[in-house]
Order: C-alpha cells, then structure tokens, then sequence
C-alpha cells in the first residue's frame, strides 16, 4: 500500500543511514522498524518491581529516628538552620 508520511529530520536522515549500512532499500527499513516499535507498544508496560534492601544505618544508642527535627539538633546542634 502506498502512503506519504511526514518524518521528522532526524528520523528521516536516521533511516537513510541504516538503510545504507544494511544495504536494505530504504521502504524496507522503514517498515521493519514501524513494525518493531507496534510491537513495542502493543505490550503493556512491564515494570519491575520495585524492592529496597534495608541498611543498618548503624545509629548511635541515644539517638531517636522518630523526630527528625530532634535527631538534627542533636546531631548538628541547635544552630542546624
């Protein structure tokens, strides 16, 4: 089927470019790489899930994480801001 397209510059120049280094005519290219991002977009997102390691923050005995503006003070001193 023949269709006209409006490419941006740099996709336009990008796809020339490959077609020359695969020695693919350029319909061709352009083709296979609507094809492959289709495919791309016909999957749903896979995201990874999203996992933290905790750390041993090694904290002084004393100190208290439940009021950080506490914990500022008595870390830097009353003249932390």
């Amino acid at each position: 089927m023949r269709t006209t397209l409006n490419l941006d510059n740099d996709v336009l120049e990008q796809a020339r470019l490959l077609a020359q280094d695969l020695r693919q005519p350029f319909k061709y290219v352009v083709t296979e790489a609507l094809r492959s991002g289709l495919k791309q977009i016909e999957k749903p997102l896979q995201q990874k899930t999203y996992c933290t390691v905790p750390q041993d923050m090694k904290i002084r005995k004393g100190l208290c994480l439940d009021s950080i503006p506490q914990l500022i003070s008595e870390v830097e001193g009353e003249d932390h801001l």
